[in-house]
């Protein structure tokens, strides 16, 4: 009996931590998500570094790594490259390199970012266990013992090359644009009727001057072909000054054209009886008066047209 006793008490009497180690060996083992490490042990301010995250998980884990909308602080984002997921021997590998920079001035600076895990309809957020890296410093550390240098002022001017100064010219070039436009708006119906003038007064001394030639040619040659490019230069520049083209039409539409004006009928009529009705000779003086008659007609409704165009 007294040997029973002892041997239910050495049962009893078993160690606490070698019971908790019994029960953790039948609990499942808990597993590191994600861990992350700087590829460089040191930083300068604003320089580029690549923090490598990577994941080592059951194939049927779902993890997400952060993305540029995560919080990286006190780093800043600049971009990031990732390789697909691996699965070898039943474990899935997951790796992205993340580019950061960084401002701040702290000697030891500390990331760590959040990984999302997803089971089922939960999500979980877990972040990675703390890395450090060290700043380096570029500027000299001053001492305080040590007396500041005084700094020598140099007040002379420095020449600084002339530059274009291409917003004040666009402006003023926008300015005379809008200027030229309020006036040509405002003036409009005046500039239209003195450019109407200036090409009026350009034709009519053209065609005096063309007229004169042929007459002139005439004159000289007594060929009935000088007197036809005459007439038809008279024509054609009726045609243009009335806006009313007569080139086509017959003596008589023309004189009834003109209200039987005396000098049109008598010049058109005398000039028919001698180009189609064959009664021309080199000596006949009543050829000269067509000339005369048709340029004063054609300079009586020129004075017309000024006229009506002035008022």
């Amino acid at each position: 009996m007294a040997l029973l006793l002892l041997a239910c008490a050495g049962a009893a009497q078993v160690p606490a931590p070698a019971a908790a180690a019994a029960a953790d060996a039948s609990a499942p083992q808990q597993e590191a998500v994600a861990k992350g490490q700087f590829r460089k042990a040191t930083v300068r301010v604003g320089e580029i570094i690549e923090f490598e995250l990577t994941s080592d998980h059951a194939p049927a884990l779902e993890i997400i790594f952060p993305d540029s909308a995560a919080s990286f602080a006190p780093f800043e984002y600049v971009g990031r490259r990732y390789r697909p997921t691996r699965t070898r021997q039943g474990r899935s590998l997951d790796q992205a390199v993340y580019r950061l920079r960084t401002f701040s001035l702290d000697s030891v600076q500390t990331l760590s970012v959040p990984i999302t895990v997803l089971r089922g309809r939960d999500t979980l957020v877990v972040p990675t266990l703390p890395v450090q890296v060290r700043l380096l410093r570029t500027a000299p550390v001053v001492v305080a013992a040590v007396e500041v240098p005084a700094l020598r002022q140099n007040l002379q001017l420095r020449p600084v090359a002339t530059r274009f100064n291409y917003p004040y010219w666009l402006a003023g070039l926008a300015g005379l644009l809008l200027l030229a436009g309020g006036l040509v708006l405002g003036f409009r119906q005046r500039l239209r009727l003195r450019y109407r003038r200036y090409r009026l007064r350009k034709n009519h001394a053209y065609f005096l001057a063309q007229y004169a030639r042929h007459v002139e040619r005439f004159t000289l040659s007594r060929s009935l072909n000088n007197m036809e490019r005459a007439i038809t230069l008279w024509k054609n520049y009726l045609s243009t000054l009335t806006n009313f083209n007569i080139t086509s039409l017959t003596t008589r539409e023309i004189v009834a054209r003109y209200h039987h004006d005396p000098d049109v009928r008598q010049a058109l009529m005398l000039a028919d009886r001698v180009i189609y009705g064959n009664q021309f000779s080199e000596e006949d003086a009543e050829t000269d008066p067509i000339f005369d008659l048709l340029r004063q007609f054609a300079e009586r409704q020129y004075e017309l047209v000024m006229r009506v165009e002035g008022e």
